[in-house]
């Protein structure tokens, strides 16, 4: 699909040097190329053609083959033809690409392959799907922080729910959800109600907007309660497509809700629904714990309220990081040194900020759990690696808290001199194991010349030999390290 973007003054959707030159000569491309939606009409606003013809005759020279929505191919192809600014020839390169991967597909044989009102009935929201979607959104929650043993929640604990996010169906399903039916599906709140019958619960303030009426009833309310969970976040139609945001804080008067709360000296979890990384930097500060659950989908209530009382350990890692303030952005784990580095924090000619730490507030990577896990003796079997060779990594991973849990141990490698400016790091492979409590198991990775490979300054792929680190760790910056060579 070719995006909206321009690149080097020409839309993707217009450039014969990315759809043809590269994607099909170079690369070696054989499947079609369709336009995002409206893409070729598009064109026209960009300022690269003069009309809507005119950028039909472009993409269809650029190597576009199919058109989706925009029907400029519809209305121009045939009197473009006869004018010679499209040879008949690129149509039946278009139209034998298009018709080769329907073959493939199977709608040759049967064009209503994949339009079967039996299958629907079958498959959507079946037992076997809903135990999928129910996995997956456990496994994608992330514990962010959790003092003083906040969570998990105990069925005998009486406990305030506060949120309109807390009742909200449409939210879990978040801002893809095209024909998706919410309706039937359990909120947070009623997926805890179900757990444990005797929640108290209100809204205390709307995810947008800033009434603050509801707060003296959500203060009456947790005030009954041991523990407080309040659901904050963000509308799910305010993330995704075309929902980007110039301030990344919790929307509305919902962190004041929590500043509220706070004072009453009860343990508060926050559950957030989002996006995208926020500024949580308030959040962390008035939160016992905060447990990061994005648009957790169809099966989202049970997931959620099954982290919360610890029927699952939380084992989701962070693939974001999130900032301490919209001046850190963009942030991320693999930055460039730079010719100052930050190894000098209170040196002022250096690359840092001065008001806040250059670090993230939540690292990639990042994710808490209920037990914790010690990581020891990270080992390399050779400080030399040759091309055509390998070595192996290993380290020992430990349980070292009460209950079993997950860890995702995550190795990282830095190419310290290059033809070009390298980051400081870079992922290079997972692996997820569960441990029992006082567990230890020894973990290993193989180091080869291919996860060292990068673009050299000629732009070829390929490896440079010389010293590099490897990390080994449970988030991008609480790692181990060890030295090699690659010859």
């Amino acid at each position: 699909m070719t995006s909206f973007n321009e690149l080097d003054g020409v839309p993707a959707t217009g450039s014969k040097a990315l759809l043809t030159d590269l994607l099909r000569k170079e690369l070696g491309f054989k499947g079609i190329v369709v336009t995002d939606y409206t893409a070729i009409n598009e064109m026209v606003n960009h300022g690269i053609v003069a009309n809507e013809e005119e950028a039909g005759a472009l993409a269809l020279n650029a190597g576009v083959d199919m058109d989706m929505q925009g029907e400029i191919f519809f209305k121009y192809l045939e009197k473009q033809v006869k004018a010679g600014s499209v040879k008949v020839k690129q149509i039946d390169d278009a139209v034998r690409r298009i018709l080769r991967v329907k073959f493939e597909l199977g709608l040759f044989d049967d064009p209503y392959k994949y339009c079967s009102e039996a299958r629907e009935k079958a498959n959507v929201y079946s037992k076997e799907n809903l135990e999928a979607a129910l996995d997956v959104a456990k496994r994608s929650l992330v514990l962010l922080k959790n003092d003083n043993q906040a969570l998990p929640l105990r069925k005998g604990d009486k406990i305030a729910v506060i949120g309109e996010l807390a009742a909200s169906k449409r939210d879990l399903l978040g801002s893809w959800i095209a024909a998706g039916q919410w309706e039937n599906i359990p909120s947070l709140l009623d997926a805890m109600e179900t757990y444990q019958g005797d929640i108290l619960y209100a809204e205390g303030c709307k995810k947008m907007g800033d009434d603050r009426t509801g707060f003296a009833e959500a203060l009456r309310t947790a005030a009954k309660a041991d523990k407080i969970v309040l659901v904050i976040g963000e509308s799910c139609d305010w993330c995704g497509e075309a929902s980007s945001r110039s301030d990344i804080h919790v929307p509305g008067v919902q962190t004041e809700l929590l500043a509220e709360l706070n004072k009453l000296g009860k343990p508060v979890v926050v559950v957030l629904m989002n996006g995208r990384p926020l500024d949580l930097s308030r959040e962390e500060s008035l939160a016992d714990a905060l447990l990061e659950t994005w648009f957790a989908g169809s099966m989202g209530g049970e997931a959620i309220t099954q982290v919360l009382y610890g029927e699952y350990n939380p084992s989701g890692k962070l693939t974001m990081s999130f900032p301490r303030n919209i001046g850190q952005v963009p942030i991320f784990y693999y930055e460039k040194n730079t010719g100052r580095p930050i190894y000098l924090p209170n040196d002022k000619y250096k690359s840092k900020y001065i008001d806040v730490p250059n670090d993230p507030l939540f690292p990639f990577g990042f994710g808490l759990s209920y037990t914790t896990f010690e990581y020891s003796n990270l080992q390399l079997s050779d400080t030399l690696l040759s091309n055509g060779g390998s070595l192996k990594a290993t380290v020992q991973v430990k349980n070292t808290g009460k209950v079993k849990g997950e860890e995702v141990i995550q190795w990282y490698i830095r190419d310290l001199v290059g033809s070009v400016t390298r980051p400081v790091k870079e992922l290079k492979g997972f692996q997820k194991m569960e441990l029992n409590p006082g567990e230890s198991r020894t973990v290993a990775f193989t180091l080869t010349p291919d996860k060292l490979a990068f673009h050299r300054i000629d732009m070829s792929f390929g490896t440079e030999p010389g010293e590099f680190l490897v990390f080994v760790g449970g988030n991008s910056s609480d790692v181990m390290q060890k030295r090699f060579q690659l010859r």
